[in-house]
C-alpha cells in the first residue's frame, strides 16, 4: 500500500510538473520548430517584431488574467481598444490648434487613453457588480456598443491622426532602450508587476479566493464586487495603455481595430495556466501564452505550411484543448 500511494504521489508530482512547465516547453518547441524552417526566424529584426507586435496583447492579456482569476471574463477589450484609440486620437487632433504639434498634445493623449480604459472598465465591472448581470452578458453587450461607437465617431471610415503629430509620436513605439523597443519594455513592466500583485498582495488573494468560492469569500471578510470590480478597471486601465503604445504604429482607428484582441488575450491567459472558471492565475504563464501565440502566428507568416489567415481558427482550437485539458487534470485528481 505505501509503495502504490508512493507511486501515486510521485505521478501526482510530475502532473504538477507538466502543468507549469508545459507552456515553456511548447514556447521552447516553437522556437526549435521556428528556427529549422525559416533561417531568419532568430534573427534579431524578427524577434523584436514579434515582441514588439505581442506587447499590445500582452499588457492586455496581464490584465484579462486577474479577471479571469475573479471568476470574471472581459469580450470587449478589442472594442474598447479601438474605441479608446478613436477618442485618444480625436482629442489630440482637436488640441493641436491650441498647444501646436508638441508632446504636451501627447501627454493630455495618453492621459485621455488611460481614463477612457479605466472608465469603460468601470462600466464593465458596475453592470456585473451592482446590475449582477452576467459576465458574459455585460462585455458582450460592450463589445457591441464600444465597437459600433468608434464606427459612429469614424462615420464609417478612419480616423487618423494629424501626419506631423504621428511623426513626432512615433518613437513610443518604435524606438527604446539599448536597442530594446518601448512597447517590449512597459508589457515587461507590466508583466512583472502583475506577478507580483497576483503572488505577493492581498488583491491578488482575494481574486483567487473569489474564483475559487465567492460565498466562502465573502464570509471570509473579501470585498467580493470591490475587488471583482476593480479587475475590470484594472484590465480598462491596461488596455489604455496597450493602445497608448499602439496608436503611433499605424496613427488611426477603424471599425476594425483590436479585431480578435479578446480571443488571443483569453487564450493566452489560458494556455499560461490560468484557471477558466477562476480560482487559480498565473501572470509569468500569461507572459508564456502570449509568446506562443506570437510565435505561431510568425511562424505561420515566414512559412507557407498554413495560410496566416487560419491563425484565428489556430487560437480557437488552442483555447478549446487547453480548456479540455484543464477539465481533464480536474478529472484525473
Amino acid at each position: 500500500m505505501a509503495n502504490v500511494t508512493a507511486n501515486t504521489a510521485r505521478r501526482g508530482g510530475l502532473r504538477v510538473d507538466i502543468r507549469v512547465l508545459g507552456p515553456i516547453v511548447a514556447l521552447i518547441a516553437l522556437v526549435i520548430v521556428g528556427a529549422l524552417m525559416n533561417a531568419n526566424f532568430l534573427s534579431y529584426g524578427n524577434v523584436t517584431n514579434v515582441l514588439a507586435r505581442s506587447a499590445f496583447i500582452g499588457i492586455i492579456a496581464v490584465g484579462m488574467t486577474f479577471v479571469i482569476t475573479a471568476g470574471g471574463l472581459d469580450l470587449s477589450v478589442g472594442s474598447m481598444a479601438a474605441f479608446i484609440a478613436g477618442v485618444m486620437i480625436l482629442v489630440m487632433n482637436a488640441l493641436i490648434p491650441t498647444f501646436g504639434i508638441s508632446w504636451a498634445v501627447i501627454l493630455l493623449g495618453m492621459a485621455t487613453s488611460l481614463i477612457v480604459g479605466m472608465a469603460a472598465g468601470l462600466f464593465n465591472g458596475l453592470l456585473i457588480t451592482k446590475a449582477r448581470i452576467e459576465a458574459f452578458i455585460v462585455t458582450l453587450g460592450s463589445m457591441g456598443i464600444f465597437r459600433s461607437l468608434v464606427t459612429w465617431l469614424a462615420d464609417g471610415g478612419t480616423i487618423s491622426l494629424d501626419f506631423e503629430m504621428r511623426e513626432l509620436y512615433r518613437p513610443v513605439y518604435y524606438d527604446g532602450i539599448l536597442g530594446v523597443a518601448w512597447p517590449i519594455i512597459v508589457f515587461a513592466v507590466v508583466a512583472i508587476l502583475g506577478e507580483i500583485a497576483m503572488r505577493h498582495t492581498s488583491f491578488g488573494r482575494h481574486c483567487a479566493a473569489i474564483g475559487s468560492n465567492e460565498q466562502v469569500a465573502r464570509f471570509s471578510a473579501v470585498h467580493v464586487d470591490r475587488v471583482r470590480a476593480a479587475t475590470y478597471v484594472l484590465l480598462g486601465i491596461l488596455v489604455g495603455l496597450a493602445t497608448i503604445m499602439y496608436v503611433p504604429r499605424l496613427g488611426s482607428a477603424s471599425s476594425s481595430t483590436g479585431v480578435l484582441w479578446e480571443l488571443e488575450a483569453i487564450a493566452a491567459v489560458i494556455i499560461g495556466g490560468t484557471v477558466l472558471k477562476g480560482g487559480f492565475g498565473r501572470v509569468w504563464g500569461t507572459v508564456v501564452g502570449v509568446l506562443i501565440l506570437s510565435l505561431i502566428g510568425n511562424i505561420l507568416n515566414l512559412t507557407d505550411l498554413v495560410s496566416p489567415y487560419l491563425n484565428g481558427a489556430i487560437q480557437g482550437v488552442i483555447i478549446i484543448l487547453a480548456v479540455v485539458l484543464q477539465r481533464q487534470k480536474k478529472a484525473d485528481r
